[in-house]
């Protein structure tokens, strides 16, 4: 006890000092006002949530849209309404296109890749895998392919069920995983590959370090916690275990790369750094390959299996909304011919239920943090370069002066009177400006072929009423996920 005690007294004292430094030397500007932080925690307390984009709501009804928040010793402002939002990362998209830089990642990316890279080189692997994924033109198939194939395995999954109940879950997971994979690596896993088990244990383990109080602490005293034994540790153990994943792929890839014909992102990249070779600045190297196909792999995995589960949840919930989606399926395509994204157009209720799905489960509240890439003027505060800013897309996606009904799943927020889909400015489920996803395409793209290829043969069922069916979501880190749930896959009889 006597030992602890020595221990403690020295480490609070050095926490003080810290705290104290950053107060009297720290250039913060003139940042909106907020609560009063602590000493060292800030207003860490004031977030005890697992749904912490909630206490942060309550505190803008206080301190109004635009308020500074301390996570620990640093500060940030926090944006609350889609007007707030749009007004910084799309209105001045430049000066809020900054990513936060947080010490944690010193640990894991060190700020390679897309993901949580600043400056030319995010603007560089921003524009080169935008482009790249743009085309998915890569080789003989084009993406819409690959998902098509990928599908099809899918459904076949379904088939075997008879109908019996069962959880989708872990199929549909595998099944947007080998979507990934097949951008990114060129080919697809068979669901039971233990390589690419072990490779979504370790992001879905990693997804849920991330909020943990240890990991917190590190990105506010790292200078202190770096000589101590704890759950940010296994962080970075995780990371480097994906980066070496990662990386006996690429060698697989420069042992067969055909510069005149790429197969995958990785043999894109490869090609761009054969091109770049002599220039000694150049992004294109293999630290930001591995970080890059690691981000592209999460952002394109985790958020759209989520999305999918989520989505056969909530129309198991309101059968009626089904049941007008497979009444424009049969309209538009049949029961034969395969959905494909040309019929996208066609489609304008199908259209507006796949975007009310990701309004309506809002996967990531908070979205990632930004920092202002230059000393910046905001609504008359003055906001010093590098200031985190924390967009709460929830906030926007659930604006009630921009939804109707935001608590409600209504795709009627994505109709006109006319019935037609109609784009929506508030439609932030990738974020705005700048930074948002990269791979919204895709995920989009995803979405609307997965869900109508799956009604268009199966009429799906709960045991559970569709009145009693909860939609109240689990949380892993910051992130949102269906419940656990199970469902029949009952096949439409073809009557074509």
């Amino acid at each position: 006890m006597e030992l602890y005690t020595g221990l403690l007294t020295p480490f609070l004292l050095a926490l003080l000092l810290l705290f104290m430094v950053i107060k009297v030397f720290g250039k913060t500007g003139n940042l909106p006002p907020g609560p009063r932080p602590l000493p060292i925690l800030g207003n860490l307390l004031q977030l005890k949530s697992r749904e912490i984009h909630k206490p942060i709501l309550e505190l803008s009804k206080k301190y109004g849209p635009v308020y500074t928040l301390y996570m620990g010793p640093k500060p940030a402002v926090v944006l609350c309404g889609f007007q707030a939002v749009k007004e910084a990362l799309v209105d001045n998209g430049d000066k809020f296109s900054g990513r936060a830089e947080f010490p944690i990642l010193d640990l894991t990316s060190k700020g390679y890749g897309i993901a949580f890279s600043n400056g030319e080189r995010w603007k560089e692997l921003r524009r080169f895998s935008l482009s790249t994924l743009r085309n998915f033109g890569m080789g003989k198939r084009s993406i819409e392919e690959r998902i098509q194939e990928e599908i099809q395995y899918l459904l076949d999954i379904f088939e075997e069920t008879k109908g019996s109940l069962f959880s989708p879950a872990f199929f549909i997971r595998r099944s947007i995983s080998n979507v990934i994979c097949s951008v990114l690596f060129g080919r697809r896993f068979e669901y039971t590959d233990p390589k690419l088990q072990t490779l979504l244990d370790l992001v879905a383990e990693n997804l849920r370090r991330v909020d943990n109080i240890w990991v917190q602490l590190y990105n506010f005293i790292p200078s202190i916690l770096h000589y101590f034994p704890g759950p940010h540790r296994k962080l970075t153990e995780n990371y480097q275990a994906q980066l070496d994943y990662a990386e006996a792929i690429v060698r697989e890839h420069e042992d067969t790369l055909d510069p005149s014909s790429p197969r995958d992102y990785i043999d894109a990249f490869l090609i761009k750094m054969q091109q770049e070779s002599e220039n000694p600045h150049s992004e294109f190297n293999l630290p930001n390959l591995l970080s890059s196909t690691l981000d592209i792999f999460f952002a394109g995995q985790e958020s759209t299996s989520s999305t999918l589960g989520y989505g056969l949840l909530i129309l198991m919930k309101y059968p009626h909304i089904k049941k007008k989606v497979q009444a424009e399926l049969e309209n538009v395509i049949g029961r034969i011919r395969r959905p494909c994204m040309e019929d996208r157009a066609k489609m304008p209720y199908t259209e507006a239920v796949t975007h009310e799905i990701m309004r309506f489960i809002d996967f990531l509240p908070l979205g990632a943090p930004h920092a202002v890439t230059e000393d910046t003027i905001f609504r008359g505060y003055m906001l010093p370069k590098g200031t985190v800013i924390v967009p709460v897309l929830h906030s926007v996606l659930y604006d009630p002066t921009v939804f109707k009904r935001p608590y409600m799943f209504d795709p009627e927020h994505f109709l006109d009177q006319n019935g037609l889909f109609k784009k929506h400015e508030g439609f932030m489920a990738f974020s705005a400006g700048k930074r948002a996803c990269p791979g919204e395409g895709l995920a989009r793209m995803e979405l609307f072929l997965y869900l109508t290829s799956i009604l268009q043969k199966f009429d799906i069922r709960s045991d559970i009423p569709p009145e009693d069916i909860d939609l109240s979501p689990e949380y892993s880190g910051f992130g949102k996920m269906a419940p656990t749930f199970q469902m029949r896959f009952s096949p439409i009889i073809e009557t074509e």
